[in-house]
This record gives C-alpha cells, sequence and structure tokens, in this order.
C-alpha cells in the first residue's frame, strides 16, 4: 500500500451493521457500501462487490449471484440452480465482474474488474467459494476451485479491480 495509507477493517472503526445492497447494478452496490461507510464513519473508504453475469441467462445471476436461489440459501443451492438453468445450453459463456468504489475526500472513482470464462456443466475442486468450482476462466483448463488462491488472485476479477485501485491510489 502506499505510503501514507493506512487500512483498517470495518471491525476497527466499529462498523457492525449489516450494509444495504439495494442497487440494481454491482456498481451500485460497491457505491451504496462505500458512501455508508464515509457518511457514517466519515473516512475515506474502498468498497466492492462482485457478480457472475452469464450470457445464455440475460446477465444473470448478476447483482443477486450471492441469493440467487433464494434468501437463506448457500453457494451450493445457488450452484445448483445456476446449472439447473443452463442444463442443454451451448452458450455457457460468463465472466465474474467486481467494481471498487474509492471515496476519497470528495471524489469518487470505479475501478473494474472482469474474469471471462465459461460454466462448467459440473463442479471441480474444493478450494475459493461461491461459483468458483463451476468457473472456468478463459485459457485455463482448472476451475477456480482447482487453482491456488495465488493463482486465482493473479487473474481474478478482484484481483484485477484491487490492481487498478493499487495503481491509482499510488499515482497519488
Amino acid at each position: 500500500m502506499p505510503a501514507g495509507i493506512e487500512l483498517l477493517s470495518l471491525d476497527d472503526i466499529g462498523c457492525h451493521e449489516d450494509i444495504p445492497e439495494t442497487a440494481n447494478t454491482i456498481a451500485g452496490n460497491a457505491r451504496l457500501k462505500a458512501q455508508h461507510v464515509k457518511e457514517h464513519y466519515g473516512m475515506d473508504c474502498f468498497a466492492d462487490d462482485t457478480g457472475l453475469e452469464v450470457n445464455a441467462l440475460d446477465g444473470a445471476p448478476g447483482v443477486y449471484s450471492a441469493r440467487y436461489a433464494g434468501p437463506g440459501n448457500d453457494s451450493l443451492a445457488n450452484m445448483d440452480k445456476l446449472l439447473s438453468e443452463l442444463e442443454g445450453t451451448s452458450d455457457r459463456s460468463a465472466r465474474f465482474l467486481t467494481v471498487m468504489a474509492l471515496y476519497m475526500g470528495d471524489s469518487e472513482q470505479l475501478f473494474e474488474g472482469i474474469c471471462n470464462g465459461s460454466i462448467l456443466e459440473q463442479p471441480r475442486g474444493d478450494k475459493g467459494f461461491g461459483y468458483d468450482p463451476v468457473f472456468l476462466p478463459d485459457g485455463y483448463l482448472e476451475s477456480f476451485a482447482q487453482m491456488s488462491g495465488e493463482q486465482k488472485g493473479a487473474i481474478s476479477h478482484r484481483g484485477r479491480a484491487l490492481a487498478l485501485l493499487i495503481k491509482h491510489l499510488e499515482s497519488l
């Protein structure tokens, strides 16, 4: 991290409430979370939101990725619903999208990271979380859930967005 910037967690600043994610876009949810901290705690903040967008499903689950199978369901239920909806579909192209919103001083900036790939027919691997077992990044033979954390971080949507954020902060 660039000199003069101290990273604090939500716990560090006493923020223990669930921050609403009520926007209809991934960028909108990232902005809501960062704005919440800026407005309620008076601190510069960056926050992110991520979603899986599947072409054959018109971009779904998208902003609803974490709750795709409905309230109270888990990642396994979300994956099961996704695989069920794609059954018999030849276009399995998808992408993970992460947007990081930075509120610093009076300015707001967004940093976007994308990882293109496809949805496998069956889960593979036991690392990672969420849709990692069914996501095969373009140009790779392993799902995200089969990769090491370092390997995934080097090509992932979140890693790409974070690299842009760090580059911006280093330029200040």
